[in-house]
């Protein structure tokens, strides 16, 4: 930006700057002084619109007594380029050059200033809109702020652990899982700039994360189907016992039976002789079967009796 006085002089400020609180910003300026005065003083201040000498300054060439974070790297020629250092929150003003020659009339103050933005803060800028990203793909993460800063020497972080990276932007290409975290940045000799963290997710390989669910997965259908299996086939065996049991007590039950006789009718005649006149001769057996198989032998044939009944005409 130039302005030029009435006889012709003029001060180019740069464009605003803005520095992180700590961080040292250079405010690039340059001066026209009149062909014919002699600059014997130069003047910057902040947040006054002449600078004259009873106006409190960052630097005056006539003293001794300036602050040390106050560096000026011109001249009285036509430089007149500032750098602040450990920038505080008090420099977040409006910074004006003056330069004052041997003839009172010669002298001038650039009214316009360069403004200083300071912040507190680092912040992370992606150059992808989303933290969630897959394998093989790439981003790269800007540390910077509100406003431009250039040329700062800046520390990367993930998860608290410092990379070896450097610079505004860090720059990840080939994402692996390995890179998930939680990013932050700050300037390398201040920890109290550090920004908020920046999450950035990368998706496991979905190749070689599905093989071991695939595999849980096998396994347990495998399980599963023995079980089915192994139940089926136990309760085969019991019904099978339990069929053998009652085969086998029907058998014993058998064994220990006593059988009935049913014998044809036999004419009493052919007992007695022709001359018997009998109708009919009738025999009957009826037997008796006790289930209980621990009574001695010799009641079981006790139980047997015999009836006969005859009827004779």
């Amino acid at each position: 930006m130039c302005l030029s006085g009435a006889l012709g002089q003029r001060v180019n400020y740069p464009d605003p700057v803005c520095g992180i609180k700590g961080s040292t910003v250079t405010l690039p300026c340059s001066f026209t002084p009149l062909e014919s005065a002699k600059i014997i003083r130069v003047v910057w201040c902040k947040n006054h619109e002449i600078c004259q000498r009873t106006t409190p300054s960052v630097y005056d060439s006539e003293s001794n007594n300036n602050n040390p974070r106050y560096r000026y790297l011109g001249d009285q020629k036509g430089n007149c380029t500032l750098q602040i250092s450990d920038l505080q929150e008090d420099d977040n003003a409006t910074f004006r050059f003056r330069m004052e020659a041997n003839d009172p009339g010669a002298s001038f103050t650039g009214q316009s200033g360069v403004r200083v933005t300071v912040v507190d803060q680092m912040e992370i800028r992606s150059s992808r809109d989303v933290g969630e990203f897959k394998r093989g793909e790439e981003v790269t993460l800007n540390c910077t702020t509100i406003c431009s800063i250039h040329q700062l020497e800046v520390s990367w972080f993930r998860d608290g652990s410092a990379l070896s990276e450097t610079g505004p932007a860090l720059h990840l290409s080939d994402l692996t899982a390995k890179d998930s975290g939680n990013y932050t940045c700050g300037l390398k000799k201040n920890k109290l700039t550090l920004s908020e963290p920046y999450s950035l997710h990368v998706e496991a390989d979905q190749e070689g994360g599905g093989r071991p669910l695939i595999a849980g997965l096998v396994v347990g259908v495998l399980l599963v189907l023995f079980a089915v299996v192994l139940v089926v086939y136990i309760s085969k065996r019991k019904r099978a016992a339990g069929r053998d049991q009652t085969a086998v007590g029907r058998d014993e039950e058998q064994k220990h039976s006593d059988n009935i006789y049913s014998n044809d009718f036999l004419p009493l005649a052919e007992q007695q002789g022709p001359s018997s006149a009998v109708e009919e001769v009738s025999y009957a057996s009826v037997q008796f079967t006790h289930k209980k198989q621990a009574r001695p032998a010799e009641e079981t044939e006790a139980s047997i009796i015999y009836s006969a009944v005859a009827r004779t005409g």
